[in-house]
């Protein structure tokens, strides 16, 4: 807009304003975003406290809170790169923490391209422990695509050490890369990580990883994370820590008793460096994911924390519109049988119940800063918050198609010419792809064959080879199991299974690994002929229901691609704001001009 327009426009409000008599009503605006976008908390924009030569910078102050926080996608659909873009513009950006130990043994196998990973490791304390993940996963020309992946172990309460590592080193590499230049320079910017609730088993190591990278915030949804708070305190001063995980049929006495345990001091005993574990590290902001104001205030009461809110920092209010996992509909419960709480498409019926009204967040908030998110990624979207007192909005789907995505490139091709050519894509709430039981966001896009595709999904193999969201369960034994409703039917009967829990059920890790360019490929035998056939994982695309809303930012060029950038969508979303606020500051500094005259 051009400035005479804006000063025109700006002496409409302000004469609207005078005649009213209510001035203050009229620059109400700009005292509300100012109250709101600003926190006094620890500043933690250290590039890393491994980082010896790092500048120094002041750990307490007034620190801008983000207005945009781009959200944690899938399996490495929120990059590095992602998130480091969004960053360098002053928002937070999101790395996803989801099967990072996975992301990082694929990586080196394919000949880590550009070397990034390899530059990351360079700067972590323990060069053997570097060694040792090289010697075992690094193919220096990349692995032939009609060969497997090495595989890491499942995830068990008793993990092996060379997957711990693994899990450490993924995290860290992903969060330095993140808030580091090319040239190895700090970038500035925050950097959060984002997991899941219920992917509990490598959550203390993907977090204590994170933490060594300098790791500014955590965002944690799919579940009650009311231990992690307890976790990060520990973490950051080097103290031995403990995660309660749930298993299926031990009493409420023998629950407590099953838990994951980490000792930093034990984990770097005898490696050279163990004055690691005694450097006390950034003790990272934490947002927990909520969907009501219900489950806000449990978290505030039960949370193990320290501090008057429990080690809680701030909120993400995630509605059912969102990519990836819903919380299911209040008293919903999915029984494949049945059509009962599905609407005619088969989807669960959310109603007012399960809407979330800002300003009653508030209330409940005391005093901590909060965002929302699913269906939130307008730019209209973000003044409706920040006028009700939000900080701001967690914004998904419009960056997982941006050009710094993990996204498979083909894939984002498909989807983002199919949009820009007026193609209107729908996305279904799953009720049964997820072997969580939480409702899952599913894209179908022609041209693409994923498991939402009934012949892929009927084509596919099963298996259990990732084992991220197996349920742990008590067996006969005494001893601990674990079962996943996507693996193979017979195996989870076996293992106690309910064969009416396997209807449906997608095997998310392999898919959403492939989504991000790192499918497994198998042999299996071919039913007609007995040969062993070359089998690749499929994908399975989730995006959140407002995945058509890229249209206005796409753009294609000469050789006929399409695309977008991170910077595109911080800019569209922060643009009505930024216009609204230069309106309201031209109309105060007017005002006390006329008040002069």
């Amino acid at each position: 807009m051009r400035p005479s327009s804006m000063r025109i426009i700006s002496m409409m409000l302000l004469l609207v304003a005078i005649t009213s008599n209510n001035i203050k009503q009229a620059l109400s605006f700009v005292v509300r975003t100012q109250m709101t976008t600003t926190a006094s908390t620890t500043t933690r924009l250290q590039s890393s406290v491994l980082d010896p030569n790092a500048a120094p910078v002041e750990t307490k102050g007034e620190r801008q809170l983000p207005k945009i926080i781009q959200g944690g996608m899938g399996v490495r659909i929120s990059s590095w790169k992602l998130a480091r873009e969004v960053s360098k513009r002053g928002e937070l950006g999101v790395i996803s923490g989801t099967a990072m130990d996975v992301v990082f043994v694929r990586t080196l196998q394919d000949g880590d391209p550009e070397g990034h990973f390899r530059r990351a490791l360079a700067t972590f304390p323990n060069q053997q422990m570097v060694e040792r993940a090289l010697d075992k996963y690094f193919i220096p020309e990349g692995k032939a695509a009609n060969k497997p992946y090495r595989s890491l172990p499942l995830w068990t309460i008793n993990p092996p050490r060379h997957l711990e590592e693994a899990a450490i080193l993924g995290n860290y590499c992903e969060v330095w890369l993140a808030k580091h230049n090319d040239d190895g320079s700090p970038t500035g910017g925050v950097i959060g990580i984002n997991r899941l609730t219920k992917v509990a088993l490598p959550t203390i190591h993907s977090l204590y990883g994170a933490m060594l990278g300098g790791v500014d915030y955590v965002v944690m949804g799919a579940g009650i994370p009311a231990k992690i708070p307890g976790v990060l305190d520990a973490l950051a001063e080097g103290k031995d820590c403990s995660l309660p995980i749930d298993v299926s049929g031990a009493s409420s006495e023998e629950d407590e008793a099953y838990a994951m345990d980490f000792s930093p001091r034990n984990f770097w005993k005898g490696s050279g460096t163990s004055d690691v574990a005694r450097t006390p590290l950034e003790r990272p902001l934490f947002l927990p994911i909520v969907s009501s104001t219900t489950l806000a205030q449990s978290l505030l009461k039960r949370s193990n924390g320290s501090g008057p809110t429990r080690g809680i920092d701030g909120f993400v209010i995630e509605l059912h519109t969102a990519g990836g996992h819903n919380a299911p509909p209040r008293g919903f419960h999915f029984e494949p049988e049945q059509a009962k709480g599905l609407n005619e498409l088969g989807e669960p019926m959310y109603g007012e119940k399960d809407m979330v009204d800002i300003e009653a967040f508030g209330k409940v908030a005391k005093g901590l800063p909060f965002w929302f998110a699913g269906s939130y990624g307008k730019k209209e979207k973000l003044c409706e918050v920040l006028e009700g007192g939000g900080n701001g909005i967690q914004v998904g789907t419009l960056f997982a198609l941006a050009d710094e995505s993990g996204m498979d490139s083909k894939v984002k091709q498909e989807i983002l010419a199919e949009i820009a050519t007026g193609h209107e894509l729908k996305v279904f709430t799953d009720p049964a792809a997820s072997p969580t039981g939480f409702p899952f966001k599913v894209l179908d896009v022609e041209g693409i064959p994923t498991l939402a595709d009934k012949e892929v999904y009927d084509a596919r193999p099963r298996v259990c080879n990732l084992g991220y969201l197996r349920q742990p369960y008590l067996q006969d034994n005494g001893e601990v199991g674990y079962r996943c409703a996507s693996e193979p039917v017979n195996d989870f009967i076996a293992k106690g299974g309910d064969a009416k829990s396997t209807v449906g059920r997608k095997c998310l890790c392999n898919a959403l690994c492939a989504d991000a360019g790192f499918p497994q490929v198998r042999l299996v035998t071919n039913k007609e002929t007995g040969e062993k056939d070359v089998f690749t994982e499929p994908s399975l695309i989730t995006t959140g229901d407002d995945v058509n809303l890229c249209k206005e930012l796409i753009r294609q060029e000469e050789d006929g691609t399409w695309h977008y950038t991170a910077g595109d969508v911080v800019d569209y979303l922060l643009s009505e704001w930024e216009l609204k606020s230069s309106i309201a500051k031209q109309i105060e500094a007017e005002s006390v001009e006329a008040v002069h005259i």
